[in-house]
C-alpha cells in the first residue's frame, strides 16, 4: 500500500486525465493536456492548479508579530490585516530553511510554506516561539487552489461574493466561492495575475467543480507547467536555487531581507555578504542555439567551469532553452556570452536579465 498522500482533489485530477506523479510525498498531477499547452493557457487565458500540498502554519497570540519579526527575514511590521509578504525562514547560519508567504489576518498570521519543508518549518518555528505565542500546523485541514492568468477574474466572478476583484497585488480577503468560505489572495507563483484560494479541504471539490463550470472555464494545470512558468519569471525553487548551503543574498533576494533592522538569525552573515560581495550570483541563462539546459549542467567560459545550472527547460513562451544558474560573480553580468555543457556538448548561451517573461500585475520583482 502506498504511503503517498492525496489532496481532496485527487479524484478530480484522475477524472480529468491527469498524469499523477510522486511530488514531495504527495500524488500530484504533473500534467493533463501537456505541459506546453497548459503553460500557454495560463499565459493567454487562465488555469487552475491544485497546490493543496503546500503547508499552512498559523501563528497566533500576543507577541506573534514581534516573534515573526525576529524569526523571518523581511520586515513584517510593514504589512497589516489583509496583506501578504514574501519572506524567508533562515537557519542560525543564514542558510534558507524555506521561502514562504506570510499573511497578516485580523487575528493571526498565516505562513504558506513549501510542501517538502512543512515539517522543518513547523519544528523551527515551534522551537523558537516564546510563551504566549501558539504555532499551529493547519496543513492537513486546508486546501489551496491557484487560479492564474489574465482571465482569472472572468472565471471567478460568477461564483464569488462579495467580489474580491478590487484586491491589489499581495492583498487578501475573506469571501465566498461557490458558497464556500475562503481566503482569497492576490498571490501566485506564475508571473501572471491571479489569485490563490484557500478553504477547508473537504470543500475543495465544490470550489474546483464550480470553477470548471464557469463560462471562462480555466484549464486544469499540473505541476509541470507551474515549474516552467516560475522559471520564465526567475522565481527560485527550494532545493534548486535555495538551500541551507547558501544565504538569500547570492540568490538576489536582498530585497526580501530587512538588513537595516537585522535581528533575525543569520542577519550578520547576510549583512557581511552585501558589504563584501559574494563569489557567485544567481542569473538567468538563455541558449542561443538549439538545446535544453537542465539542473546540474556545468556552465563554461573558454572551456572552464564558472558555474552550474540549477533549473532549466525549453521555454514554452520563448521557444528556446532557458535556465537559472549560479555563476561566479565576474561572469554574471547581463549579456555575458558563455556555454552550457548539455550531455557533453557545449551549447552557446548568454546571461539575461530576469524575469525572462513577465506580465504580472507588479513589475518590481527585482528591486
Amino acid at each position: 500500500m502506498s504511503d503517498l498522500r492525496r489532496t481532496a482533489l485527487y479524484d478530480a485530477h484522475v477524472a480529468a486525465g491527469a498524469r499523477i506523479v510522486d511530488f514531495a510525498g504527495w500524488e500530484m498531477p504533473v500534467e493533463y493536456a501537456g505541459v506546453r499547452a497548459e503553460h500557454l493557457a495560463v499565459r493567454s487565458a487562465c488555469g487552475v492548479f491544485d497546490v493543496s500540498h503546500m503547508g499552512q502554519i498559523e501563528v497566533v497570540g500576543r507577541g506573534a508579530r514581534e516573534f515573526l519579526q525576529g524569526t523571518l527575514t523581511n520586515d513584517i511590521t510593514r504589512i497589516g490585516p489583509g496583506q501578504a509578504q514574501y519572506t524567508l525562514l533562515p537557519d542560525d547560519d543564514g542558510g534558507v530553511i524555506d521561502d514562504l508567504l506570510a499573511y497578516a489576518l485580523l487575528d493571526r498570521f498565516l505562513l504558506v510554506v513549501n510542501a517538502s519543508n512543512v515539517g522543518a518549518c513547523v519544528d523551527r518555528i515551534m522551537g523558537l516561539a516564546p510563551g504566549g505565542v501558539e504555532v499551529l500546523d493547519r496543513s492537513p485541514d486546508v486546501a489551496m487552489l491557484a487560479l492564474q492568468g489574465p482571465m482569472w477574474a472572468q472565471a471567478l466572478e460568477p461564483i464569488a461574493s462579495p467580489e474580491p476583484f478590487a484586491l491589489q497585488y499581495m492583498e487578501a480577503t475573506e469571501a465566498y466561492v461557490a458558497g464556500v468560505p475562503c481566503l482569497v489572495a492576490r498571490t501566485g507563483y506564475t508571473g501572471e495575475p491571479g489569485v490563490e484560494i484557500m478553504c477547508d479541504a473537504a470543500d475543495a471539490p465544490v470550489v474546483w467543480d464550480a470553477l470548471m463550470g464557469t463560462p471562462a472555464r480555466p484549464d486544469p494545470v499540473g505541476l509541470g507547467a507551474r515549474d516552467t512558468l516560475r522559471l520564465e519569471m526567475g522565481y527560485p525553487l527550494y532545493g534548486n536555487e535555495l538551500s541551507r548551503e547558501r544565504s538569500p543574498i547570492p540568490a538576489g533576494l536582498k530585497w526580501a531581507c530587512d538588513l537595516t533592522r537585522g535581528g533575525f538569525p543569520g542577519a550578520l552573515r547576510m549583512q557581511g555578504e552585501v558589504a563584501q560581495g559574494t563569489p557567485e550570483r544567481l542569473v538567468g541563462l538563455m541558449l542561443t542555439e538549439k538545446g535544453i539546459p537542465r539542473g546540474g549542467c556545468p556552465v563554461l567560459v573558454d572551456g572552464q567551469p564558472v558555474g552550474i545550472v540549477t533549473s532549466g527547460t525549453l521555454s514554452p513562451s520563448l521557444g528556446v532553452g532557458v535556465g537559472l544558474a549560479y555563476l561566479s560573480t565576474e561572469h554574471a553580468a547581463s549579456g555575458t556570452r558563455l556555454s552550457v555543457d548539455v550531455r557533453g556538448k557545449p551549447k552557446a548561451a548568454e546571461v539575461v536579465t530576469l524575469p525572462m517573461v513577465d506580465s504580472s500585475p507588479r513589475k518590481e520583482h527585482y528591486p
